[in-house]
C-alpha cells in the first residue's frame, strides 16, 4: 500500500521505497490533493492553489498534465481519480501521516490521561519537521502550514495536560520552558509551565515566570494576562489546594477562546463593540479590544484610550509595520475565534485589499469585516446563502448575532433557474437552518430571490444587518460582484466574512485537531 506523508517534507512510500516525483508543480498539485483527500477537488481552486490566485488561460490544461504526470509517477495504486468538477485522491485514513495524526488524536479525547498521553506522544512524532518543507514558495503552503502547526500545538497542550494529571509535572518543565519562549502568546503553555514549577515544590519560580510573561506583554502589547492567568497567580499564592496533583483538572484550552476587536481609526470603534461586546457575552468568549500604531511613542496613549473606553475587556495596543503578521499572531496566541475589524475604504475595489488579503490567508480565527451603515432598530439578521465555506462561516455568525440581539435570521438563497439546470436553493437553506438553530437556537426563515445582485440587494433592504461570506475565489475575484453592490448600495451595516483556518461553532467539537472539516453543502445551488 502506497503511503502518503506531509507533515514534514512530501514524500510518496512503496514498500519502504521513496518514489521520485516531478517538478515544484507536480509536488504542489499532489500536496493539494492530499490536504483534500477524499473530497474532490476542482479543476479551479487546484489552478488558484498552483498559481496564487491568477491561473493563466492554459490552466486547465497545466492542471490535467500535471495529474497524468502524477499518475504515471506513482502508478495504478496512486488513487487519483477523475470526479467533476476536478480530481479526488482516494486513500485509507492511515495510508496519509495527517489521518493517522487525525484519528489518534480523536481516539486521545476519549480516552484516560495515560491512554490519551500515549497516543498523543505517537500522533506528535509523525511530525518531520514543517509541513511540506519543500514546498516553500507555494502560497496555498503557507495557510496550510499555519492551520496544520495551530492543529499540533493544539494537539500538544492536551497531551501535556495528560502529562500533568499522570503527576509528571518534574519533566515536563523543561519541554514547557522551551515552549514558552517559542510561543511567548500562548498563554495556554505559560499556565501549564506556572503548575509544572508550583507542583515541584517551586512556588517562587512560578510566580517569578508570570511576572515576567506579564512584564513582556504589557511592554509589547500594553495588554495584562488573560483572567484565567491572573486567578492561577493568585491560587499559587494561596497555596490552594485545587492546584494539588489530585484536584480536578482544568478546563480543556478551546473552552476558553476570544473575540478580538481590531480598530485601525478610533471613529470605527463603538460601532465594532456595538457588535463584538454582546456577541462575547453571549458565547462566553473573552473580549479583547487592540489598536495598531504606527509609531511605538503612541502604545502607551493608545492603550489609556482603550482601556479608558472598554472598561470590560482586556485591551491592547502595539506598533506594527506589518499589520497581517502581528495581528495573525494575536490570532493564534490569544485563542481568538473571531477577529472584527472595520473595513478599509477600498473594500468594495475589484480586489481585496492587500493588508486585508494577507489577513485572510493568515488568519487561523473567522475575520468579520464591519462596514458601517444606518442603524436600524427592528429588522431580521439577513445572511445571503449559497453553501461556500464563507457562507457557512457567515451563517454561524449571522447566528450569533440574532440571539445576542434577539431578533430572526432570514437565509437569503436563489429560485430555480430551469434554463441553466439549476434548481432553487431550498434544500440547501433548510440545512442551514437546521445546523444553525442546533447551536444558536434562533428562530430562521428561508428567503428565495432572482439570481441577481438587484434582486439581493432589494431582498435585504428590510435588515438591520447583513451578514455575507467572501466569496470562494476571493483571492482572483474579490469579494464577489453581489457583495460588491451591497458595499456599494445596501444602507443597513454590512459585515463581509472569511472562514479562518480554524474550525468554527458549528464544526463537530473534535474538529479543533483536525485539518478541515465540511458540512453538507450542494454546490449547484450557491448564487453568482
Amino acid at each position: 500500500m502506497l503511503e502518503y506523508r506531509i507533515l514534514g517534507p512530501l514524500e510518496v512510500v512503496s514498500e519502504g521505497a521513496s518514489i521520485a516525483l516531478g517538478g515544484p508543480k507536480q509536488r504542489a498539485t499532489l500536496a493539494i490533493l492530499l490536504l483534500n483527500a477524499n473530497r474532490v477537488v476542482s479543476i479551479d481552486r487546484i489552478a488558484d492553489d498552483l498559481y496564487a490566485g491568477s491561473p493563466p488561460v492554459t490552466a486547465v490544461t497545466q492542471v490535467q498534465r500535471q495529474i497524468s504526470d502524477l499518475r504515471k509517477a506513482i502508478g495504478s495504486a496512486s488513487g487519483i481519480e477523475t470526479r467533476p468538477p476536478g480530481y479526488v485522491l482516494r486513500t485509507a485514513v492511515d495510508a496519509v501521516d495527517l489521518g493517522r495524526f487525525e484519528r489518534l488524536a480523536e481516539e486521545a479525547a476519549r480516552s484516560d490521561p495515560a491512554r490519551a498521553a500515549e497516543l498523543l506522544k505517537d500522533a506528535l512524532g509523525l511530525w518531520r519537521g514543517a509541513p511540506l518543507a519543500d514546498l516553500p514558495d507555494e502560497p496555498f503552503v503557507t495557510s496550510a502550514e499555519s492551520r496544520l502547526e495551530e492543529i499540533r500545538l493544539l494537539a500538544l497542550e492536551r497531551r501535556i495536560d495528560a502529562d500533568l494529571e499522570l503527576g509528571r509535572h518534574r519533566e515536563l518543565i523543561p519541554e514547557l520552558e522551551a515552549l514558552h519562549v517559542e510561543e511567548p502568546l500562548r498563554e495556554r503553555f505559560l499556565g501549564q509551565l506556572m503548575l509544572a514549577l508550583y507542583r515541584s515544590g517551586r512556588q517562587a519560580d512560578a510566580l517569578a515566570t508570570f511576572r515576567r510573561a506579564r512584564q513582556m506583554l504589557v511592554d509589547e502589547l500594553a495588554i495584562e494576562p488573560a483572567p484565567a492567568l491572573r486567578e492561577l497567580e493568585q491560587a499559587i499564592l494561596r497555596q490552594d489546594a485545587s492546584l494539588d496533583l489530585m484536584a480536578s483538572p482544568a478546563p480543556p484550552a478551546e473552552d476558553r477562546r476570544s473575540v478580538l476587536v481590531l480598530a485601525t481609526e478610533n471613529a470605527a470603534l463603538d460601532g465594532l463593540l456595538g457588535v463584538a461586546a454582546p456577541l462575547a457575552s453571549l458565547q462566553e468568549r473573552e473580549l479583547i479590544v487592540a489598536r495598531a500604531v504606527r509609531d511605538e511613542q503612541e502604545v502607551a496613549r493608545a492603550a489609556a484610550e482603550l482601556n479608558a473606553r472598554c472598561e470590560h475587556a482586556r485591551v491592547a495596543a502595539f506598533a506594527s509595520r506589518d499589520l497581517a503578521h502581528d495581528v495573525a499572531r494575536l490570532v493564534a496566541g490569544f485563542d481568538v475565534d473571531l477577529l472584527l475589524i472595520d473595513a478599509p475604504a477600498d473594500m468594495g475595489d475589484r480586489h481585496v485589499p492587500l493588508a486585508l488579503a494577507s489577513l485572510f490567508a493568515s488568519s487561523t480565527a473567522d475575520v468579520a469585516v464591519l462596514r458601517s451603515g444606518e442603524a436600524r432598530a427592528a429588522g431580521a439578521i439577513f445572511v445571503p446563502f449559497g453553501g461556500g465555506v464563507h457562507d457557512w462561516a457567515a451563517a454561524e455568525l449571522g447566528a450569533w448575532l440574532a440571539q445576542a440581539d434577539g431578533v430572526s435570521l432570514t437565509l437569503v438563497g436563489t429560485k430555480a433557474d430551469p434554463a441553466g439546470g439549476r434548481r432553487d436553493a431550498s434544500t440547501l437553506l433548510a440545512s442551514a437552518s437546521l445546523a444553525v438553530q442546533q447551536v444558536a437556537g434562533v428562530k430562521t426563515a428561508p428567503l428565495l430571490v432572482e439570481r441577481s445582485g438587484k434582486a439581493l440587494l432589494e431582498a435585504v433592504a428590510a435588515a438591520r444587518l447583513v451578514v455575507a461570506g467572501v466569496a470562494e475565489d476571493w483571492e482572483r475575484a474579490g469579494v464577489g460582484e453581489a457583495r460588491r453592490l451591497l458595499l456599494q448600495r445596501a444602507a443597513q451595516p454590512l459585515m463581509l466574512v472569511h472562514r479562518g483556518l480554524r474550525p468554527g461553532g458549528l464544526a463537530p467539537r473534535e474538529a479543533g485537531t483536525r485539518f478541515t472539516w465540511a458540512l453538507e453543502s450542494d454546490s449547484a445551488t450557491r448564487s453568482p
